[in-house]
């Protein structure tokens, strides 16, 4: 395998595992899988590297559902996504300029974050105006381009409205599918994709179908209450074990 990918087979194996449960979580919720899977990844490899392959799998997954997502979507999705693609090469460029050290650490604090705003529980009479919705959109194509993570702002601002749940999960996993190809761009224009990534994330993608699949399959039968605790549990160890490795 390290033949193939240029990465070990415990890096390989390590990152199956962590693509399968951030799979599961984005099946369970949808939303979760980069702000899981990039902080784990980032352990074990480059932090840009870990970025582009959860963008990878991010776009591939994100084509198989695309019909019903452009379907479902609220109209504010299309708007965060301009937004996003504008905003995710300034993002990739900083993170380009960052020292792994200090970009493990920033990826370790957005996802220990995302921890609170998933938490957060819901607010039926909360709106937004265009400030608001604009801010979210750059908001998350910085942090898609620096830690591949669309979705600290852009999960409270869907979780928290009175919104069909179809609609919220339509929205987010837009935005989320345009926000992986812009990284997936982006990190092309600066030189920093290359082959062995696209086959590691070809390699990895068997497990985002698995845990997808399963995750939607769970998901109808546990109630928000349950789904937000579980997933909250999760993303805060998993940023803590990375904030553990690196302090």
């Amino acid at each position: 395998m390290e033949d193939l990918t240029g990465f070990t087979t415990v890096q390989v194996a390590a990152a199956l595992s962590a693509t399968f449960l951030s799979a599961f979580v984005r099946g369970l919720t949808g939303f979760g899988m980069a702000i899981l899977l990039v902080p784990v990844l980032a352990l074990a490899m480059l932090p840009v590297e870990a970025v582009l392959i959860a963008n990878f799998v991010g776009v591939l997954i994100g084509l198989i559902e695309i019909r019903r997502l452009v379907r479902d979507a609220e109209k504010s999705a299309w708007t965060i996504c301009a937004l996003v693609v504008l905003a995710t090469p300034l993002g990739l460029w900083l993170l380009t300029i960052t020292g792994p050290d200090l970009a493990r650490l920033i990826i370790a604090l957005v996802a220990l974050s995302a921890f609170a705003f998933i938490l957060f529980p819901g607010q039926d009479d909360v709106t937004y105006g265009p400030v608001a919705t604009g801010g979210v959109g750059v908001i998350s194509g910085l942090l898609t381009g620096f830690a591949g993570m669309p979705g600290p702002p852009v999960v409270p601002y869907y979780v928290g409205r009175a919104l069909p749940r179809a609609i919220v999960t339509a929205s987010m996993l837009l935005i989320f599918t345009v926000a992986a190809a812009a990284g997936l761009v982006a990190g092309a224009v600066f030189g920093e994709m290359s082959w062995r990534l696209c086959l590691l994330g070809l390699t990895l993608f068997p497990a985002v179908l698995l845990g997808n699949w399963v995750g939607t399959k769970v998901s109808g039968r546990v109630s928000d209450s349950v789904w937000r605790i579980c997933v909250g549990v999760v993303l805060a160890g998993a940023a803590l074990a990375a904030l553990y490795r690196l302090l």
